[in-house]
């Protein structure tokens, strides 16, 4: 849990938060001191929806404002419930004929502001009606007797087929039935490795280093229990699944998943998630519902829909389409339409399901008719190549906490990570292609499929180190092909000098960085320009001198170029650059494992 904000308490935070949203669109409006913001277009003939609660979990509920879902939204302070005085604020805003319906989440000063509000509305001849929105499975039956179920990020799915159905002028009784009926089937579960904490706050719960929580609140509620370890994300998954869909938990079955249902999947943050952790999460479950409960949904929804300010969890909320149209009569495809309907609500996600055309395009015979050459080179002894290239790879492998802990201090860390997988590509290329335990020691190879499956793999790689060798062996190997005759059998050093000259020569027009920049090439560099003396060792010992010199060095290129000069600028503080290093390890593996096999 992150305990520093910008903001050292939220007095007057929540006014400056809406007031951007409705900055940048200018379909809505803001009643500052009633904290409501509003659809300045909100057609009265229509029936209107108006949602809110407390500040913190935004985009809830403003950023569902707009047309074909909420006619307006009440903000409170953070955590706790708007008044009744700011509600009935919202109502003057966006006034109906056709029915007004409150929707709230089912939390105790929700509902008894909400309530007062409608109450007063009521008395003032408004058609009013209110949807109490509660989907959590987390807290079963038994726990949730007097209370009801908690709402969270479930309600989304209300907001928009209700929305949806307003703005094509469904009737307000007809709306009712099916907010209810989309509640009545839906079931949320989460969990979380933290609380929040809100700015100002001295004193908060916070989760130990291993332990995550199973339905915890979005109020900093502690959640239905704690456990340790954190297990693999397939097994979290598994897990909270089962509190959905369990038919056998008769404290939490409220939502009947059977007879291969029609379902929509809603993978809320709780607001300190990353987007990269997130979508991986979303992968697993649709996997696991697939694999473990036969459910494939239809429509997909990834996003942050109600947070926890800077909580550290999740969410999966699961709608049965089909249970809704057998409440409601409503055919599926009538519900998913209204799920896939337009609406100018800023923070609804804009998914696409219309479907693409079908291609024709075949990659396997596309690759296989893109071979540029029948010309697969001279031959190399086998044995040593293989032997260069393991050498070359292990050496990389064991090099890599030194190179993870450098780009560490200079970058973001992940230089140990790319080399590392760099290396087992190279060696799974091997395992593929080289099979040392079947071939003698005489035994040869054609060099440019070699070659080119390496270039693959280390492309396959990612990211710039990886890009950059990948560029500088790809020219490499075309360089050979243009240069040496395909009826060659043998590979001479003045052909490999010359060809790896070509190939840094051809690197240069993608990249800018030179000796002196801090990064790969001055390593790379002086190892091309050292071949031309004809020794692989001399090539070798001149990249490991230009490596060297990238200790201390204030960068010039890439991520390190960021640093801050204080930091970057102390002889003996700042280590070589990784990827100039990384490349000096496997070069001089290649050397010693091709010489030392001889």
């Amino acid at each position: 849990m992150s305990a520093k904000h910008f903001f050292a308490d939220t007095p007057g935070v929540v006014v400056l938060s809406l007031e951007s949203l409705v900055a940048r669109n200018p379909h809505l409006a803001l009643d500052h001191p009633n904290k409501v913001v509003y659809h300045k277009a909100h057609d009265p003939k229509k029936v209107v929806l108006i949602s809110g609660g407390g500040a913190g979990h935004e985009p809830a509920w403003s950023g569902y404002v707009g047309h074909g879902m909420l006619g307006a939204a009440v903000s409170g302070e953070v955590f706790a419930s708007p008044s009744a005085k700011q509600i009935m604020a919202a109502i003057k805003q966006v006034p109906s004929d056709a029915g007004i319906i409150l929707c709230i989440t089912n939390y105790t000063g929700d509902n008894l502001h909400f309530g007062l509000a409608r109450e007063k509305t009521v008395g003032l001849g408004y058609k009013i009606g209110m949807l109490r929105m509660s989907e959590d499975v987390g807290l079963g039956r038994e726990q949730t007797e007097n209370t009801g179920r908690r709402g969270l990020a479930g309600n989304m799915f209300v907001l928009k087929i209700c929305g949806a159905a307003a703005a094509q002028d469904y009737s307000f009784e007809d709306c009712m039935k099916i907010g209810h009926a989309v509640n009545d089937n839906c079931g949320t579960i989460g969990s979380s490795l933290d609380y929040c904490h809100i700015p100002g706050r001295k004193h908060h719960e916070q989760l130990g280093a291993d332990v995550y929580s199973v339905a915890q609140g979005i109020h900093n509620e502690p959640g239905l229990k704690e456990l340790s370890p954190i297990p693999p994300a397939e097994e979290l998954i598994s897990s909270l699944l089962k509190y959905l869909l369990d038919p056998s938990d008769s404290d939490r079955n409220y939502v009947s998943y059977a007879s291969d249902p029609t379902t929509a999947l809603l993978i809320n943050n709780f607001g300190g998630m990353s987007n990269f952790e997130v979508e991986a999460l979303t992968t697993i479950t649709l996997r696991t519902l697939k694999a473990e409960w036969s459910i494939v949904p239809q429509r997909i929804f990834v996003q942050c829909f109600e947070t926890s300010l800077n909580a550290p969890g999740w969410s999966i909320s699961l709608l049965n389409l089909s249970g809704i149209s057998n409440t409601t009569s409503i055919p599926v495809n009538t519900l998913t339409s209204l799920l896939d309907s337009d609406t100018t609500a800023p923070c609804w996600p804009r998914n696409g399901y219309a479907h693409s055309p079908s291609s024709t395009f075949n990659p396997s015979a596309a690759k296989a008719s893109s071979s540029t050459s029948s010309n697969t080179g001279p031959s190399v002894p086998t044995a040593r190549l293989s032997s260069a290239l393991r050498t070359a790879s292990e050496a990389l492998l064991a090099a890599e906490p030194d190179i993870t802990h450098w780009d560490t201090q200079v970058g973001d860390g992940d230089c140990g990570e790319a080399t590392s997988s760099i290396a087992r590509g190279v060696l799974s290329t091997l395992d593929s292609s080289l099979p040392t335990n079947s071939r003698s020691s005489d035994d040869s190879i054609p060099l440019y499929p070699v070659l080119d499956a390496l270039s693959d793999a280390v492309e396959e790689t990612g990211g710039s180190l990886a890009a950059i060798l990948a560029i500088y062996l790809a020219g490499f190997t075309s360089a050979l092909r243009t240069t040496v005759s395909s009826s060659a059998t043998t590979l001479d050093t003045g052909s490999i000098a010359s060809a790896a000259r070509t190939a840094l020569d051809n690197l240069q027009g993608y990249t800018r960085a030179r000796v002196g920049g801090r990064t790969v090439m001055d390593a790379l560099i002086p190892f091309s320009e050292g071949l031309q003396s004809g020794s692989a060792r001399e090539a070798v010992k001149r990249a490991e001198e230009g490596a060297r010199k990238t200790e201390g060095m204030a960068a010039k290129y890439g991520r390190a170029s960021y640093v801050g000069s204080e930091r970057m600028g102390e002889k003996g503080k700042v280590p070589m650059d990784p990827g100039a290093w990384a490349a000096v390890v496997f070069l001089k593996g290649l050397v010693e494992g091709w010489e030392g096999s001889g």
